[in-house]
């Protein structure tokens, strides 16, 4: 968004509920009103203060013997001209309301758990969504039909405009929709529960879900868009009248403004969980949130509030805590901030967030673009991480972690985030984070020494916390535990690490006889402890003279017999990843990939053994290491070999999930069977054929379903 269009700025501030505002909806009488509903078991009706631009609570309704959680307008009717209120409850409960009468008409009673959406639509529908995991058509006082096919909550429900045609979102992350009774269409793509709907127009609506996404659907299934933008839960999700922008309102402190599929504008707010949002006929947008004040925020001068009120609104803001999990912040080390001149300096972009140290304290701006300045939005506690006196975790891509650091691998360059939970192996952390952008593994020292630094060892599962650097220094520590038999001397941990630099830095300069005895002395470290030794081999093995030494007719067998003992389902995650990507590299020599073909029933019989983990880069590189032998069988056509391939790939395909190993999976399968009828046969008898068909359809990435066309077509 332009800096110099307009921007949202608070209207007003309304108190009245006591505890956490759960629902908003706009309402058709009177002109510019709405209802809300709270956790203190009261629903509201604000109308405009006019001629000021304030609201009024006009009516206060009760009927609800529990929280109450979500609202919506029944149109007009011949008998109720104004419509009527419907709510939902934590009593199971839905309320149906008049504008004249502080108590219900009516109470429909039916779910078996707390009803927590409601949508309505023409003639005096209403769909109701629970967590008994069905949804109600409601005519009247009466149930006209139960939705059933949800595996869980479902928390979201809207009728779409074309008659007969209804929306379900529910926990088991899908969104179904319903014609006449019955489920037409399942739509997958969201990794966490399904929390809000909006319609955009006859054909196309929004999600939004608790895996920090909104996506943009077509009615016939495809997804068009994902938009990302928060750090958490994302609560509920509002169109604007007349146009395809949006208002989203998450976990995050955050209500984001979303124009042209872009996020552009975001405000804070001084309450951790903002549950919901609807906007007005005017454009302004209503907030409800876990303080119990509703916040109106206009774009419009003549309602905007007075220079008091915002000013008061800012000190709210900036007495707030911040957890640190959130993962806007990234990490926080308090040693390592600037001080407050680096408030001198201009923000670059509306919503960008800075953090400075004020003597203890550590302090989070917010940058405004339309008046040129930072704004304070609140003091981070727990600055080095999780704090675990909070609740929740911080969201990462959708997914849940302790952490969420910001690393800064190189001066000037770009912030990389890495996601933590203090089950993961930090070395494993640190090794992934730099495959996953591509870093040099030289800084694997400085990544594991940052997370064991910033979470203050805490680890679970690990007996041994204090190791930490692999390599400058660090292997030292390593090397003390080592038993005495395996111990290296000085000048050994100096010529182990001149293999790496020399490995690292592409020098034609080949490691010596000795730097490479060293290298399997180390490798045959203490399982505990050879994490860093087999880091070094795993980028060394693709060195000529490594590969020759290690995977020679003479060596090779017991350097493979070696990795695979490491490859123990039984061991450490760290060591499996690190032998079995080992094996991959191993084919880029020739002794290597001789040594692969020789070892092949051994090894990919152990390898598959790894498949019922859950660690997706174990899954990954058991999947490359199908694909490097799946080309090499391609080129000698054994179909021993293919077979046993084959075998690998349809008994992975059952249990994987990642899609990159999945598509690796199935180049491998495309490659066995090209050219060969025997193989096509036998991929065939193992059923192979309808394992693909269910990944045929995978929208992102769009590799996957075209690899499966490919080989669907050569079946």
């Amino acid at each position: 968004m332009a800096s110099g269009a307009a921007r949202y700025r608070l209207s007003c501030s309304l108190s009245g509920h006591e505890l956490d505002v759960r629902g908003l909806v706009c309402c058709l009488s009177p002109p510019g009103a709405f209802v809300s509903v709270s956790r203190d078991r009261t629903t509201r009706l604000w109308v405009p203060d006019s001629p000021n631009r304030g609201f009024t609570e006009m009516h206060c309704m009760s009927g609800h013997s529990n929280f109450v959680s979500c609202v919506c307008i029944i149109p007009s009717s011949d008998v109720y001209p104004h419509g009527l209120i419907a709510t939902g409850g934590n009593d199971h409960n839905i309320c149906i309301f008049s504008l004249e009468s502080p108590a219900p008409l009516y109470i429909l009673k039916g779910h078996k758990n707390t009803v927590c959406s409601l949508s309505s639509g023409k003639f005096g529908t209403l769909l109701s969504g629970s967590w008994d995991t069905t949804a109600k058509v409601w005519l009247n006082d009466k149930c006209m039909m139960t939705l059933q096919g949800h595996t869980a909550a479902v928390w979201a429900v809207k009728i779409l405009p074309e008659q007969g045609l209804m929306l379900t979102g529910s926990a088991d992350k899908t969104i179904k929709l319903w014609k006449a009774g019955r489920c037409e269409r399942t739509f997958s793509g969201h990794e966490d529960c399904v929390r809000g709907l909006a319609i955009l127009s006859e054909t196309e609506f929004l999600s939004c879900a608790n895996d920090a996404s909104i996506r943009k659907w077509q009615i016939t299934g495809e997804c068009l868009e994902v938009y990302y933008g928060h750090t958490n839960y994302i609560y509920s999700i509002s169109v604007f009248p007349n146009c395809k922008d949006f208002v989203t309102t998450a976990e995050d402190r955050s209500l984001r403004i979303w124009k042209q599929g872009e996020c552009a504008q975001t405000i804070r707010l001084p309450a951790q969980s903002i549950w919901c949002c609807c906007v007005l006929d005017n454009g302004d947008i209503v907030v409800g949130a876990s303080d119990g004040i509703i916040r109106v925020f206009t774009e419009s001068e003549d309602r905007t509030a007075s220079a008091e009120e915002i000013k008061a609104f800012e000190k709210d803001l900036s007495q707030a805590t911040i957890d640190s999990k959130t993962g806007d912040l990234g990490d926080i080390n308090a040693e390592q901030l600037p001080g407050r001149e680096h408030l001198n300096e201009a923000g670059n972009r509306e919503g960008q967030t800075r953090l400075i140290r004020d003597g203890e304290k550590v302090e989070a701006y917010q940058w405004s673009v339309s008046e040129e300045r930072w704004i304070k939005i609140g003091d981070v506690v727990g600055s080095s991480g999780a704090n675990q006196q909070t609740s929740g975790k911080v969201l990462y891509e959708g997914k849940e972690f302790d952490y969420v650091f910001s690393i800064d691998v190189n001066e000037g360059g770009p912030s990389y985030k890495l996601p933590y939970n203090i089950s993961d192996d930090p070395w494993l952390t640190a090794y992934n984070f730099l495959q996953k952008n591509d870093l040099n593994p030289m800084f694997l020292d400085q990544v594991a020494k940052f997370i064991i630094d910033n979470t203050k060892g805490q680890m679970v599962g690990l007996e041994n916390t204090s190791f930490s650097d692999p390599f400058t220094g660090k292997l030292k520590e390593l090397n003390g535990t080592a038993p005495e038999e395996k111990k290296l001397t000085e000048d050994d941990l100096i010529l182990l690490e001149k293999i790496l630099s020399l490995i690292c830095n592409s020098s034609s300069e080949k490691p010596t006889t000795q730097q490479l005895h060293i290298l399997w002395k180390a490798i045959n470290w203490p399982e505990d402890i050879v994490f860093p030794a087999l880091d070094i081999l795993r980028l060394s093995i693709k060195h000529p003279s490594v590969n020759e030494n290690f995977c020679n007719e003479k060596e090779g067998a017991q350097f493979s017999s070696h990795l695979i003992s490491l490859m123990n389902p039984k061991g450490k995650p760290a060591n499996q990843l690190l032998a079995l990507r080992t094996f991959c590299n191993c084919f880029v020599g020739q002794a290597g990939q001789k040594l692969m073909m020789s070892q092949r029933e051994s090894l990919m019989s152990h390898a598959i053994e790894l498949k019922s983990g859950i660690n997706k880069n174990i899954h990954i590189a058991l999947a490359t290491l199908t694909l490097n032998y799946s080309v090499c069988f391609h080129k000698d056509h054994n179909i021993e070999g293919k077979a046993q391939c084959l075998s690998v790939i349809s008994t992975v395909l059952e249990v994987v999930q990642d899609l990159e190993a999945t598509f690796r999976l199935l180049v491998a399968l495309g490659t066995l069977i090209s050219d060969d009828s025997n193989a096509v046969q036998l991929a065939k008898s193992l059923g192979v054929d309808s394992q693909i068909k269910k990944y045929a359809s995978v929208s992102e990435p769009a590799k996957v379903s075209e690899c499966c066309r490919l080989i669907l077509n050569l079946l």
